[in-house]
């Protein structure tokens, strides 16, 4: 009951805050489902040992002591995977609006399950729980697991100190594998198409541009896993494409993955399509119509790295942004990288000499208007065809003004009555001037774009900042700052190196006000980097790289890891406190038989709890799912037997009660 309950508290928040019902917010309850159903667990085993040793007290006697005895402990453990997820709640802009809608569904359906733990639960558990009981032992399964785990435990409880120094050798040796980590802001996504983002150098002529985003298109259609070509060069007739002429955009749609060559990847197949359309002065970028989108929109840059150079001159940043160019070009990982050349647009002048053309009776309005009607284009109707209207539009045809030559000929009627060449009265040339003025945080920028292939984000950025570190010296007044997809994955390090700090601090408040124990609460702590080192192992065995969404499941993993660890400290405590109210505590080996009668006895609901979990979590954090079952079962009982042992020893004036060492 505690299953549909709790989801079902789970959308009343959900509607009640706002919260669609998508593939994030739902997955949010679907990684819930394993840790939602442990407290039950733990509750309905704990009643069946009650029963099994007081088959003759009233039940309603034994329910409550049965859920008395776990139930805050259980609560607790259910509320810490809860604040477990604080660190997702802090997250901002595209990453936040991911995840966010995940972290609040999780967080309903746990507060939802902690309630029902310590309210329905016990009531259902009267109810519904009747008749003979059968001992764990009778269940074929669990005979098989005590019979395996009954040698292990009493091996680790011989040699505790060579367990625990085995543990911390284990997480020690996991520094290997995570320095070989690569990272990045987001797995990639495949969206079933791709953008092909080429660039040229500034003055192309549309008809050069036309043929260069033809040849391009023709030959990307060609490849069998491609089902249709879209390209536009230039911009749209809106405010909000302001794209040059030299910036193409063509939209690749792909054919669905079984109509693909064998072996073929994505990976592999951009490689050979960029391989394919290689241009001399051309640049490719490649990415996906959707994340190129919410990159523009955020940073402007439309590959993964971008390079910006601030500075008050425009001449001076287009130097530095070349410069840039040829230093990371050198970088490994760098497929294409392209520096913009704002100040390298081309125009036609037109220089009025106003003493001749007022010797004509000319003057500068005169000269724009016939300048305008012969090689700009004017008006002259507009023709109506439906409801769609479109303006005719008359000028000199393109071979009398494809040249200087030619626009200096074009005739100029005076008031007299005379035609003369507009080369009479005006100096018509070429001349370079800025395409665009671009400004960042109100200063003017160049943007250097960076397009990479075969490693992660954030080494290839590393490694570059150390090259352009040392190979650029920027003037005074100019500064550098790395951005797109870069910049994404440095805010979020930057917030999770502030709130994951505070939240382990809240987990360690809430464990202490369950254990009433430091070195208790110190002990269930040493769950969340023991949990760890499986998530990072096998996160290098998989080939993946740390990113948001990788963070984002050790953050679950951290929290169901410490819920484990409750689990078998409660098993454990109660083992001892039994011993010791019978008065069996009389030495080592009496103690290591309490704690691995607590071990072995409540291994049941241990291995239901953590199989619970590990149904309903991603494949990479199996791994850390089980070093964290390792530690429970192994690690965690060598601790307390040592932290058991010391208190008795001090108890009995630093004495030792016996020299046994273990069973």
């Amino acid at each position: 009951m505690t299953l549909p309950l709790g989801i079902l508290i789970s959308f009343i928040v959900m509607r009640g805050i706002g919260v669609n019902a998508n593939i994030m917010s739902l997955g949010g309850i679907a990684i819930a489902i394993g840790a939602m159903v442990d407290a039950a667990i733990v509750m309905i085993e704990n009643m069946h040992k009650h029963l099994e040793r007081e088959e003759k007290r009233p039940l309603w006697d034994v329910v409550r002591e049965s859920a008395v005895q776990v139930g805050p402990p259980l609560f607790f453990s259910l509320l810490i995977i809860t604040v477990s997820f604080l660190p997702v709640f802090s997250l901002e802009q595209q990453e936040g609006r991911l995840f966010k809608p995940l972290a609040f569904t999780k967080t309903f359906a746990m507060a939802g399950a902690a309630l029902l733990s310590i309210t329905l639960v016990p009531v259902l558990m009267g109810y519904l729980i009747r008749g003979r009981i059968r001992p764990q032992d009778a269940n074929p399964v669990n005979r098989w697991l005590m019979r395996a785990y009954r040698p292990i435990i009493a091996a680790v409880l011989g040699h505790p100190v060579r367990v625990v120094a085995a543990a911390g050798a284990v997480v020690a040796l996991t520094a290997l594998p995570w320095s070989r980590l690569g990272s990045e802001f987001m797995p990639p996504l495949d969206e079933g198409s791709l953008l092909f983002m080429p660039t040229t150098v500034p003055g192309v002529s549309i008809a050069q541009a036309r043929e260069i985003m033809r040849r391009q298109d023709s030959i990307l259609a060609s490849f069998p896993e491609v089902a249709s070509v879209f390209g536009k060069a230039g911009r749209a007739n809106t405010a909000t494409d302001p794209a040059p002429l030299d910036m193409y955009e063509t939209t690749i749609v792909l054919k669905p993955h079984d109509a693909w060559r064998p072996g073929m990847t994505t990976d592999q197949l951009v490689a050979d399509m960029d391989r394919a359309v290689r241009l001399p002065g051309v640049t490719n970028a490649w990415t996906m119509p959707i994340k190129n989108r919410i990159d523009m929109l955020a940073t402007g840059v439309r590959t993964p790295v971008g390079i910006k150079v601030y500075g008050p001159d425009l001449d001076t940043l287009q130097q530095l942004g070349i410069e840039v160019e040829r230093i990371v070009r050198d970088v490994p990982g760098t497929r294409n990288v392209f520096a913009e050349r704002n100040v390298s647009g081309y125009y036609v002048d037109v220089k009025i000499d106003r003493a001749q053309a007022a010797r004509f009776g000319l003057n500068a309005g005169d000269l724009h208007d016939a300048i305008m009607a012969t090689a700009g284009g004017m008006t002259a109707a507009i023709t109506v065809e439906g409801r769609e209207r479109y303006e005719v539009n008359v000028r000199y045809p393109r071979e009398l003004r494809d040249n200087l030559q030619k626009l200096r000929e074009v005739v100029i009627p005076t008031m007299s009555g005379l035609q003369i060449p507009l080369g009479q009265v005006a100096a018509v040339n070429v001349v370079q001037g800025p395409m665009a003025v671009k400004t960042d945080d109100a200063f003017p920028v160049t943007t250097v774009y960076v397009d990479i292939t075969g490693r992660d984000l954030g080494g290839y950025v590393r490694d570059a900042q150390r090259v352009v570190a040392a190979r650029l010296t920027l003037p005074a007044g100019y500064r550098l700052v790395w951005s797109g997809q870069f910049e994404f994955m440095e805010r979020v390090r930057e917030k999770l190196k502030l709130v994951v700090p505070v939240t382990l601090g809240l987990i360690f408040l809430l464990l202490f006000l369950n254990f009433r124990n430091v070195t208790e609460s110190l002990i269930v702590m040493l769950a969340l980097p023991f949990a760890l080192v499986g998530g990072v192992w096998s996160i290098w065995a998989l080939g993946y790289n740390t990113s948001v969404a990788v963070w984002v499941g050790f953050i679950a993993l951290a929290g169901v890891a410490a819920e484990t660890g409750v689990v078998m400290l409660i098993y454990l405590d109660e083992a001892f406190h039994r011993a010791h109210g019978e008065g069996r505590l009389t030495s080592r080996r009496a103690l290591a038989e309490a704690v691995l009668d607590g071990a072995v006895q409540r291994l049941r609901p241990v291995m239901m709890t953590v199989t619970a979990i590990i149904a309903g979590i991603a494949a990479p954090m199996v791994g850390g799912m089980v070093t964290a079952t390792v530690l429970t079962l192994v690690v965690i009982p060598a601790v307390y037997f040592l932290w058991r042992s010391w208190e008795l020893g001090r108890s009995a004036g630093r004495k030792s009660v016996s020299t046994g060492g273990g069973i």
